[in-house]
């Protein structure tokens, strides 16, 4: 018997040596940087954007919306201003970033914006944007009408336990989206724990003025979130285990695990081609570089590309990539009608050819 015990312990014990190193070489994975080979677009930076744009979104007038300034607390910042929201339209022949003027009951000395999204209302043709905002470190969705002469008027601030680490956002409704929560633990200790012990706890809500509720969860680090052209599928960017993660959306806004697409890269923010479907997203290469900044070694960009994800064989392909001396830190691809608009976490944003 005691043989047993013996033979029972040192098995329990090779196990648990075996999966921590299997943990310890993941976090290698996670955190190493990988050496990118540079391929260039014809392109140019586009004006007044100095700070970042984390985000982009574009309507399918051209109008783009710009959420710049963002202050995170895993990324450097070299602007003490509050963050700001720019439009910017891609059918003017030299489009340049306008600061859209914000109306209405929000403190904007702490305005701190993150991912957003807009939706319109087909009933009127009214264009609601909606944005993920930190400030004070806090976790909070603000709701904005979009009207002319470059105006948001701000409508609400939605705030909830399920929502408290809020990465990115996807409207659906005039008052209803789906948020990416990017870590279930607020304490580092905690988070950093789960992450090397590979508990994927991160969840998607799905938020409506008469409920709010986990839609998906089982995911290591929800970052961007985006939607399907014809609204019958999510796509979330699951940044830690490097894939997309494909969801379907059924009766009362559930969310049904379909596939993975594996992208190789740490992969922030997602667009989708309106006229194609094709999905673009802003990684980064250099995980390190990303959190441990030095100017003379600075992080690269890498713009990832996937091709009919919905197929057996999905294809992925690099379209920009970086080393850090042209861009830096890239969160977002957004493509229009030829044109490629890349956005940083804190770096600057660059207008592409892609004809």
């Amino acid at each position: 018997m005691a043989g047993m015990k013996k033979v029972l312990v040192a098995a329990l014990v090779a196990a648990f040596a075996a999966f921590i190193g299997h943990r310890i070489l993941k976090l290698h994975q996670i955190l190493a940087n990988r050496e990118v080979t540079v391929k260039h677009l014809k392109c140019h930076y586009l004006k007044n954007i100095e700070y970042g744009a984390e985000d982009i979104t574009i309507l399918r007038d051209g109008l783009a919306f710009l959420s710049t300034g963002l202050k995170y607390s895993v990324l450097p910042s070299f602007s003490d201003e509050p963050g700001k929201i720019y439009i910017l339209d891609l059918l003017h022949p030299k489009p340049t970033p306008v600061e859209l003027q914000i109306k209405g009951d929000l403190d904007l000395s702490s305005f701190n914006p993150h991912g957003i999204s807009v939706y319109t209302d087909e009933a009127d043709d009214s264009v609601y944007l909606f944005v993920v905002n930190h400030p004070q470190n806090k976790s909070q969705v603000e709701v904005f009408h979009f009207v002319q002469e470059n105006t948001l008027v701000h409508l609400k601030t939605i705030t909830h336990p399920l929502l408290h680490s809020v990465n990115d956002i996807v409207a659906v409704g005039v008052e209803n989206f789906y948020a990416s929560n990017d870590r279930f633990f607020l304490n580092d200790a905690l988070q950093f724990l789960s992450i090397f012990l590979g508990v994927p706890f991160c969840q998607v809500v799905y938020y409506s003025p008469k409920e709010v509720r986990v839609a998906a969860d089982g995911i290591s680090s929800a970052n961007g979130i985006n939607i399907s052209p014809d609204k019958q599928y999510i796509y979330v960017s699951d940044i830690i285990d490097r894939e997309v993660d494909i969801f379907e959306r059924r009766e009362e806004e559930q969310l049904v695990y379909l596939k993975s697409v594996a992208v190789g890269s740490l992969c922030d923010n997602i667009d989708v081609d309106h006229r194609r479907g094709d999905l673009w997203l802003g990684c980064h290469p250099n995980s390190m570089k990303l959190s441990k900044y030095d100017p003379e070694d600075p992080p690269g960009s890498e713009i990832i590309r996937i091709k009919d994800i919905h197929s057996e064989q999905p294809v992925v392909s690099q379209e920009y990539v970086d080393n850090g001396h042209v861009l830096q830190a890239s969160t977002i691809a957004a493509p229009y009608e030829g044109k490629l608009l890349i956005g940083t976490a804190f770096h600057k944003a660059l207008c592409c050819d892609l004809k």
